[in-house]
């Protein structure tokens, strides 16, 4: 590995002081986005029917949320760099460079934090028409955010950013910076589920590819910033981080182009583009992630070169001063675009269904268009593609080492991958928001099949064989930082039998007797959450059970067997409870909908009452058959270790036996 460059020279050290490029980022983001919206006039408020709150408001919430936008992304940035672009100290307390980045981070959450709590008074404000000086009453403003989405986000938003804030003053290891990073990009994900994209027509395709377009952009901006502080403050692992770095920029860039691909050709058609304000701002945005494509290019080709050769940092900081600038006139520009009616909002009236689900129904479910009738989800379907994809790279790399993989895991996952492409994108997923029984079907498939051939395929012994080990008194990698999370408290508590138990089967108690089922069938991000539930919780409690990867818990035979009976008659009796209740779950969100196809809610209900309960066989017979061919395997390697100590000791143990035999067989040694 090259040797770390300490720092960049003392000029472009001075050139791109951190704290003045940010500010002067800062209003240049904030100005652009004030004047556009300032361009596009008010438009929004007379398409929704409002009076126009006045231009403290109009104006103020603009510049709040380009403050909030900043905040979050320099929080975000500096906390990947704590996390995953310098090495933590050997017993995983943060080296100086982590440190620094998470006390920078700490103080980007209180931002964030304040930011929010002015975006909700704002959000408030502007989705009643009123100016915003009449939320300063605390009845006022609980009504109102009672009443509107947008403000609730930005309270929850809020509650993510103290708790960011608080645990950036106490954490000082590595694990708990990297739990703080993973709440961070789930601070993006309030306010992104509740805006334009949420509402109308195709806003399953629209949340969904704005969810990528945040992530992508945080972690690029954020990231940059980041590095940038690191070279100012003649960080160590400057080199290090300026390479794994590069290659997650490349990575976002190509994740921000296509996500915004998708979530404009969603809002706006190519007509539209040159005749209309929304169309145009896409253009500007357009033009500058170009740019930004380009400078990240330049960065990769001379800075992040140089800086490994040991030329120095100046190049590459300086080309990353530049760029962090246009990021923020795109920050502008997307604030802006936030603010601006989306052609088809304007024009188009979109049926019930659609505004309800995202997209129409052409007709009722049958064997063929619960197959061929696809609608790819981008979140889940991508997913199976690229577990498909890194898996077989994996097992690429094994052989081309000249290492065996049982064709068998591969199939396995291969398996896995496909089921949850059919749950997500095919007729299944397509229909599973409308009808009951197709969201039974789907949820079956995704907490019971999929986890078992995904555990059956062992992706945690794939990854740890094909990635390689860091070395001694080398930095940790992606191989270490598996390591640490397989042997962490965490996976330690989630594989504990109780809780994975509880976790899998409590949780359709839980979700569907409690209420909760009812509120999430209106919001499109509310089903990505269940499946992600219903993901997760499936692979924790199959983990221990089928037992193929390290775990944090070894669990003997017995125990695997047991905990899978155990939850066998919790199946049952859902699946017998559904089938029984007199009462339909969700009646008004259905009856919304008004399918001619789906005559009695009820009878729908109990029919997925009839997949629950009939579902709950298929992975136990999967879990028992994997069980008895890992038994079998290892009664086969005890044979063939025995039969190789035989052959090595040849007739040793023989001729020892006999031996004793003759000495017992000795007058002195009988026995009368």
């Amino acid at each position: 590995m090259p040797a770390e460059t300490s720092v960049t020279d003392e000029p472009a050290r001075r050139r791109v002081s951190v704290l003045p490029l940010l500010s002067v980022s800062v209003v240049l983001g904030a100005v652009v986005a004030v004047a556009l919206v300032a361009v596009t006039g008010g438009a929004g408020y007379v398409i929704a029917g409002l009076p126009d709150p006045g231009a403290f408001t109009r104006y103020g919430i603009t510049v709040v949320r380009v403050i909030a936008e900043a905040a979050s992304v320099l929080c975000i940035g500096s906390l990947l760099l704590a996390t995953f672009l310098v090495p933590p100290q050997s017993s995983g307390v943060l080296a100086p460079d982590g440190y620094a980045a998470l006390r920078t981070a700490g103080i980007t959450a209180w931002i964030w934090f304040l930011a929010a709590i002015a975006s909700v008074l704002f959000t408030a404000a502007d989705g009643a028409g009123k100016p915003v000086t009449e939320m300063l009453d605390p009845g006022t403003l609980l009504d109102f955010v009672d009443a509107i989405e947008q403000p609730k986000a930005w309270l929850v938003t809020a509650l993510i950013a103290l708790l960011l804030a608080l645990g950036c003053r106490l954490a000082l290891t590595w694990g708990w910076t990297a739990a703080l990073f993973f709440l961070s990009v789930g601070g993006l994900v309030p306010v992104a589920v509740t805006g334009h994209s949420a509402s109308g027509g195709a806003h399953d395709l629209a949340t969904n590819s704005l969810l990528y377009h945040l992530v992508g952009a945080a972690l690029w901006v954020g990231g940059l910033v980041a590095l940038l502080a690191l070279g100012w403050r003649r960080g160590s692992g400057l080199s290090l981080a300026a390479q794994r770095f590069s290659r997650l920029a490349l990575v976002c860039w190509i994740v921000m182009a296509l996500s915004g691909v998708i979530n404009s050709l969603v809002r706006v058609t190519p007509a539209d583009l040159f005749t209309t304000d929304y169309g145009l701002l896409v253009i500007a945005k357009t033009v500058a992630l170009v740019l930004l494509g380009v400078f990240g290019h330049q960065q990769r080709r001379r800075g992040v070169r140089d800086l490994v050769d040991g030329a120095g940092g100046g190049q590459l900081l300086r080309l990353a001063a530049v760029e962090v600038l246009i990021m923020f006139v795109t920050i502008g520009l997307a604030t802006a675009l936030a603010r601006t009616p989306p052609p088809q909002e304007v024009s188009a009236q979109p049926s019930t269904t659609e505004l309800l689900i995202g997209y129409d129904l052409d007709g009722p479910p049958t064997v063929s268009s619960l197959l061929l009738d696809w609608r790819f989800d981008l979140v889940f379907g991508t997913l199976a593609v690229v577990l498909a994809v890194l898996y077989l790279l994996g097992v690429r790399r094994l052989k081309q080492r000249g290492d065996t993989w049982q064709p068998g895991r591969t199939t396995a996952w291969l398996a896995g991958c496909a089921v949850l492409l059919v749950a997500t994108s095919s007729g299944i997923g397509r229909y599973a928001p409308a009808m009951f029984s197709v969201h039974m079907g789907s949820h079956m498939l995704l907490s019971m099949v999929v986890p078992v051939l995904f555990v059956l395929g062992g992706p945690v012994t794939l990854a740890l064989r094909a990635l390689p080990a860091a070395g001694k008194n080398a930095p940790p990698g992606p191989r270490e930082w598996l390591l640490a999370f397989v042997q962490s408290p965490v996976s330690r508590v989630l594989t504990h039998p109780v809780v994975a138990l509880v976790l899998f089967v409590g949780s359709f108690y839980i979700l569907y007797f409690s209420g909760l089922f009812e509120s999430a069938l209106n919001y499109h991000w509310a089903h990505l959450a269940m499946n992600a539930h219903f993901l997760l919780s499936g692979y924790v409690f199959y983990w221990p059970v089928i037992g193929v990867d390290p775990a944090p818990r070894r669990l003997p035979p017995l125990g695997r067997l047991g905990m899978m009976f155990a939850s066998m008659p919790f199946h049952a009796f859902f699946g017998v409870v559904l089938m029984n209740r007199q009462t339909v779950m969700g009646e008004p969100f259905y009856q919304s909908l008004k399918l001619p196809w789906v005559g009695d809610l009820l009878i729908d209900q109990r029919l997925g009452g009839g997949i629950a309960w009939a579902a709950g066989e298929i992975p136990v017979l999967l879990v028992l058959v994997a069980l008895l061919v890992q038994w079998a395997r290892a009664d086969e390697r005890e044979a063939r270790r025995t039969d190789r100590a035989s052959d090595a000791n040849g007739e040793a143990d023989l001729n020892a036996y006999n031996e004793m035999l003759k000495k017992l067989a000795e007058p002195g040694n009988r026995r009368e």
